[in-house]
């Protein structure tokens, strides 16, 4: 016992020691067997916390020297549960190589109904809209590119020269506000882009602007467009706006812009996401060898 007592203090002092380096070294990702993290981030753009969702791809650990392309999906609490497998199961079966996925979500599902709204839309509602918004749509822009991506692209192998934007409905039009935005700015944080069932009738239609300021940039960075909606979702709001969105496109392309749409035979609003997810990747990373 008199030992013992004698090197307590000697005892205490590298016990102290190890516990203080231990909470020095900085956190490393919690990934999972399946190659997934989730962590909780806040915004001091949005000034608000997010729940983000990475899942890498099924070899990511077995060749450390490889990079990847990262696919950033909004709406994560609803799209990510159901994407993250389809993007594992088509690398197995060779439909789409191995990519990293980032979901941007909320604390819940009923969260994310409440606030979506209130981030991917801009400039501010119109009354003639009939709905009730701040149109924070461009903090939630900087909160994805300033915060974000500089933090997935740190923590993770990434390939910086090709990134994906997915959205729908109300997360739809910010793929399209964030080209919009992207392209004012001259900056390219996404190469392409997946906009689902896009609610263009917002705002007096603002984002009709888009394919001019396109067509005024003189950047060489090569851009990939996929619009869709389904064939049996509300005609006027929806299907008519992406078909005079699309002719505009379609009558004078843009350089270094390639541009796809496509409206869904027999399919309602909340059928169009995930297909357009997967047929938009499958027409971004599956290119033939040599293709424009």
């Amino acid at each position: 016992m008199i030992l013992h007592l004698r090197y307590l203090p000697i005892i205490i002092l590298v016990s102290s020691i190890i516990l203080l380096s231990a909470c020095s070294e900085p956190k490393k990702p919690a990934i999972d067997i399946e190659g997934k993290e989730n962590f909780r981030f806040f915004s001091k753009n949005v000034k608000d916390s997010f729940s983000i969702s990475v899942q890498l791809p099924l070899e990511y650990l077995e060749y450390p020297e490889m990079k990847y392309p990262v696919v950033v999906v909004t709406d994560a609490n609803f799209y990510f549960p159901m994407l993250g497998p389809v993007l594992h199961q088509y690398q197995k079966g060779g439909l789409l190589p191995p990519l990293i996925l980032v979901g941007v979500g909320y604390k819940s599902l009923k969260e994310m109904d409440s606030l979506r709204v209130r981030d991917f839309m801009y400039p501010a509602v119109l009354p003639s809209d009939e709905m009730k918004t701040s149109g924070g749509g461009l903090n939630f822009y900087r909160f994805l590119t300033k915060e974000i991506l500089p933090k997935i692209h740190a923590s993770y192998r990434t390939d910086k020269s090709k990134s994906t934007l997915l959205g729908h409905s109300f997360g739809g039009y910010f793929s399209m506000l964030a080209l919009l935005q992207q392209t004012k700015e001259k900056t390219n944080y996404s190469s392409d882009f997946v906009s689902a069932s896009p609610s263009l009738w917002y705002n007096n239609f603002y984002l009709k602007q888009l394919h001019e300021k396109l067509m005024q940039s003189a950047s060489k960075d090569s851009l990939n467009i996929l619009l869709t909606v389904g064939e049996v979702e509300e005609y006027k709001w929806s299907v008519k706006p992406v078909k005079e969105f699309s002719k505009q496109f379609y009558d004078i392309k843009p350089n270094n812009v390639e541009f796809n749409t496509q409206v869904y035979s027999h399919l309602d609003h909340m059928d169009v996401g995930l297909i357009s997810f997967t047929k938009g990747l499958q027409r971004f990373y599956n290119k033939p060898q040599g293709a424009d």
